[in-house]
């Protein structure tokens, strides 16, 4: 079973539930400087030229971190991806509201302030401040989901905690601001006892 990654958000949440779940798992690494996502080769694996990208022993291949993330649960057995249909619902609900919300807008000053800056390019100042107003607003909702609850589904991890918080450990370079919710950031103080989180990348 191969993962095709590279050191950003998408695939790190892939990398820290393969890691986390201790599967047997050949990373890839795939360099985006030089291109290598749109290469013919890679572009049969996922049309998109995106990583991740998950290829199964007999062929299949699967792209979309979050479907990956689930995937990966579920060939381990683990209840990151809950077979309760209730729970199930309910970690769609936030993958789809973290997407649509909390990420798109932290995943926007990542983009302003971490990736822009590695290619020579200032940030947007408009653009940073429309992505820090939304997403104060969308950390409103998370702060009061996540008071007296230990993840997002209550006293159980899932994949669902995985992908809503992979942009706090970009937190100072990208600048989201989290002062002021304190749920939040007690929330990912215990993600981050998790080594998989603290480190999802293989070693080179």
């Amino acid at each position: 079973m191969k993962l095709y990654y590279a050191e950003t958000l998408n695939p790190r949440k892939a990398c820290a539930v393969a890691r986390h779940l201790e599967l047997p798992v050949e990373h890839v690494h795939v360099d985006l400087a030089k291109g290598e996502q749109k290469r013919p080769e890679f572009l049969a694996l996922n049309p998109n030229g995106k990583v991740p990208v998950l290829q199964e022993a007999d062929g299949r291949t699967l792209w979309e971190s979050d479907a990956i993330m689930c995937r990966l649960s579920q060939i381990a057995g683990s209840d990151l991806w809950p077979t309760d249909p209730d729970r199930q619902i309910d970690v769609l609900r936030w993958l789809a509201w973290d997407l649509q919300h909390f990420t798109r807008h932290g995943g926007a000053l990542y983009f302003e302030h971490i990736i822009k800056p590695r290619f020579g390019l200032p940030p947007d100042p408009a653009a940073a401040e429309s992505a820090t107003g939304f997403f104060k607003t969308s950390a409103a909702v998370l702060e009061g989901h996540l008071a007296g609850r230990r993840w997002l589904l209550g006293d159980r991890l899932t994949v669902a905690d995985f992908a809503a918080a992979i942009t706090l450990p970009y937190a100072a370079p990208a600048k989201l601001p989290l002062d002021g919710f304190p749920a939040i950031q007690r929330w990912h103080g215990r993600l981050c006892e998790l080594a998989a989180w603290r480190e999802p990348w293989p070693p080179k």
